[in-house]
């Protein structure tokens, strides 16, 4: 099953899709298998990471510019290659264990889709694999 979700982002930002993956989860009957969440662009990714405290994405935000920030001698003709390389860095997909009618997402832990290059209407895709 594919499920495609559509969302309206800032400038720059990660956005908490963690709820999208359990949606589509339970419109299937998988009990073990895969769920895969994918974007479909390339200055924006996909990430697990904490979601209990809302600094960790202000810091990984802060850490990804440190990390990648403009440069005058890009030559890139849009102005956004740091915004490539964020998303390069982070990467397109995740994906989460489905294991006794469950998502194995530990406590702590939401999926993420980060912008490096908005606002954008973005869309991404859940895609739900049972063995």
């Amino acid at each position: 099953m594919l499920y495609e979700y559509k969302l309206s982002t800032d400038r720059q930002g990660f956005s908490n899709i963690t709820k999208c993956l359990y949606q589509a989860f339970g419109k299937s009957s998988v009990k073990d298998g895969l769920c895969v969440v994918f974007c479909p662009h390339t200055t924006a990714g996909i990430t697990i990471n904490e979601n209990a405290d809302p600094d960790v994405v202000r810091d990984m935000l802060l850490g990804l510019d440190k990390a990648y920030p403009d440069r005058a001698e890009f030559r890139h003709a849009e102005g956004n290659s740091s915004a490539h390389l964020k998303a390069t860095a982070v990467g397109s997909s995740a994906n989460v264990i489905i294991a006794q009618g469950k998502l194995m997402l530990g406590m702590w832990q939401g999926v993420y889709f980060c912008e490096f290059d908005g606002p954008r209407n973005r869309t991404f895709y859940v895609k739900i694999i049972g063995s």
